[in-house]
């Protein structure tokens, strides 16, 4: 049996107790002594308008304050995201070129050996998650289904009929989706895109049946009425989209699939500078304005420590692993 979610609870416990210890540190490196010396840019390794991208957005402004340095968003899209993460490594380790980083390479493709010879463990430091969001589900509307149950029945009685999208191979949107067809026995053809923007514009012209994703890019098209929601990825109700049922309502309890996004710094960026950075970011996560804006796009500002992200991944590449193996996914 699978366990998705082994352990998270704790970890998550864990490190959110080491987050209260990320008061400003001593530095010999701050902004006193030379860092930072020029603009800062944060890579995004995927086009405009996903959740990656968003992130990126919602931080740059009042990051750049904080450090006294503008912060500048550079979209790198490529090669399932290896184009923007490999910009990351081949940059100065000086902590002017960071990384938002998308759980879903971070942990799915890297379990599923899709990233070439980049190991996300050992090639990352964590600064910081900035957000933690359960997913959520939606349809085109002329599927004729309302719930995740009707959707569900709907699947099983045309196995093979229905598509679902996703941002590529080892993505979360695949490998959620391939959980959720292990936990219910459906049968859905996987269309893979290059990013989020293509993916959602199939989506409301009705090319592909089926999608997940954080909520940011899809709550504007569930409002005005081209997208139909049908649950959130979790046991509980999104706390933004109270309207819309949890998975646990739809008969389909510890279907946990939050999507997060982390900040990075690549290997040999000077712990000195990793520890500014990890105070600078949770001050600015602290502030309410800025988590509203989170929340009124459907995201939830989660902060946690870079211990805590490190342990994360290594729960999550452990258990994507094992719908990889379960499921028969290949990277090809």
């Amino acid at each position: 049996m699978i366990e998705k979610n082994r352990g998270r609870r704790a970890l998550l416990a864990a490190a959110g107790a080491a987050t209260g210890a990320l008061a400003a540190p001593s530095l010999g490196l701050a902004q006193g002594g030379g860092y930072p010396s020029r603009p800062i840019t944060i890579i995004v390794p995927s086009p405009a308008g996903g959740g990656t991208d968003f992130s990126a957005r919602l931080i740059s402004e009042p990051f750049g304050r904080a450090l006294g340095t503008s912060v500048v968003v550079e979209n790198r899209p490529g090669g399932n995201d290896v184009v923007g993460l490999n910009a990351v490594l081949q940059a100065r380790p000086d902590g002017h070129t960071l990384l938002m980083g998308y759980c879903g390479t971070m942990t799915g493709r890297a379990a599923l050996g899709s990233l070439g010879q980049i190991d996300t463990i050992r090639d990352f430091l964590p600064i910081g998650q900035v957000s933690d969001t359960p997913q959520l589900f939606v349809t085109h509307p002329t599927v004729p289904v309302s719930t995740m149950r009707e959707f569900v029945a709907y699947a099983r009685q045309r196995p093979g009929e229905l598509t679902y999208a996703s941002a590529g191979n080892g993505s979360m949107h695949h490998l959620s989706v391939e959980l959720l067809k292990l936990r219910t026995g459906i049968d859905l053809l996987h269309v893979p895109y290059r990013g989020t923007g293509e993916t959602i514009r199939d989506l409301v012209a009705g090319r592909v049946h089926f999608y997940l994703n954080s909520p940011p890019p899809l709550v504007p098209l569930v409002r005005d009425g081209r997208l139909r929601p049908l649950a959130v990825s979790s046991n509980e109700r999104h706390p933004g989209l109270s309207d819309i049922p949890s998975a646990a309502e739809e008969g389909m309890p510890d279907l946990n699939m939050n999507v997060w996004f982390a900040l990075y710094a690549p290997r040999g960026t000077p712990e000195e500078i990793t520890q500014l950075l990890s105070a600078k970011l949770n001050e600015v996560l602290a502030d309410p304005g800025l988590r509203q804006r989170a929340f009124d796009a459907g995201a939830l500002v989660t902060p946690l420590p870079p211990e805590g992200v490190a342990a994360r991944m290594r729960s999550e590449i452990a258990n994507w692993s094992e719908v990889v193996r379960a499921a028969g996914i290949t990277a090809g």
